[in-house]
């Protein structure tokens, strides 16, 4: 798919949406086509037939949301097929929130490709008994270097929770920036937003479930998402995000079976979020249809 959205001239000109502070000759357009990156995280509510069918998906603010995005959303959720959701031994016609992340990319034709790249189910619940959920978590201050740089991005950390609800480990597994530089200079902020997040979830506290399936688990892993920026970045609904995607590491205490889904952007800051556990219904079919 095609949009207007011209992320290389966007990124190269900061046009708003980036601090772009670092200097110019750093910069080139071929760096940024080959690794910049859009998103638009959407929701709505999906209702689900008694065989997993998509009966109707209604897309919340479509009015904000570009026509052609809107359309392609509609047509990608209306070829879902889920595994039927079953209550007392029968299958159930039921409802679920979807936030849905779109990815924009550069593609050789000078025109952006745009993809249906994650979806997430249910949401964030700050009363539940079944997943872990937060006690106290300070915000991160904003690292002194990138203030001085001018940049700005996102932090997903991975966090390790014990049955006390302490942390046992943190590892920030991807940092995604909203500046373009030499990549000497950018895995410098990379380091510090890391460092700065990972240092102060070392004395976050949760509270361990009590009910539900992941009881009697010996630890939790769980996300949390962590925002720095300098009230630059254009959040509104239906509008896109664009960024340089950091790499993704892989935590200590994580096996390879373990697989780990790409949520940057689909979960949003100030939540908790089960690495290992089904917040909603399971999709049985492709994210693009």
């Amino acid at each position: 798919m095609r949009s207007s959205l011209c992320l290389a001239l966007a990124l190269a000109a900061g046009g708003g949406l980036l601090a772009a502070t670092l200097p110019a000759a750093a910069r080139t357009h071929a760096e940024v086509r080959r690794t910049a990156e859009g998103s638009m995280v959407l929701t709505g509510q999906i209702n689900i037939g008694l065989e997993g069918e998509v009966e109707g998906f209604t897309l919340d603010q479509r009015e904000k949301v570009p026509a052609n995005m809107a359309d392609f959303v509609d047509r990608s959720v209306k070829t879902w097929r889920f595994e039927p959701i079953v209550r007392d031994g029968k299958p159930v016609h039921a409802r679920t929130q979807v936030s849905i992340r779109l990815l924009a990319q550069p593609g050789v034709d000078g025109n952006d490709r745009v993809t249906l790249d994650a979806a997430n189910f249910g949401e964030y619940d700050q009363t539940s008994t079944d997943h872990v959920t937060s006690v106290a978590l300070p915000r991160p201050v904003f690292p002194s270097l990138a203030q001085d740089l001018g940049g700005s991005g996102d932090v997903m950390l991975l966090v390790q929770v014990g049955r006390d609800g302490k942390v046992m480990d943190v590892i920030a597994e991807q940092v995604n920036l909203r500046v373009v530089g030499d990549e000497r200079r950018m895995q410098k902020l990379r380091e510090a937003f890391a460092r700065q997040s990972v240092n102060t979830a070392r004395r976050w506290t949760f509270r361990a479930p009590t009910t539900g399936d992941a009881v009697d688990e010996p630890f939790w892993t769980v996300r949390v998402p962590v925002s720095y920026d300098f009230n630059e970045v254009n959040r509104a609904y239906g509008k896109w995000n664009v960024y340089i995607p950091g790499p993704r590491a892989k935590a200590s205490w994580r096996t390879a079976e373990q697989g780990e889904k790409d949520l940057a952007g689909l979960l949003p800051a100030g939540g908790v979020y089960m690495a290992d556990a089904d917040n909603g219904p399971r999709l049985l079919t492709p994210l693009g249809g």
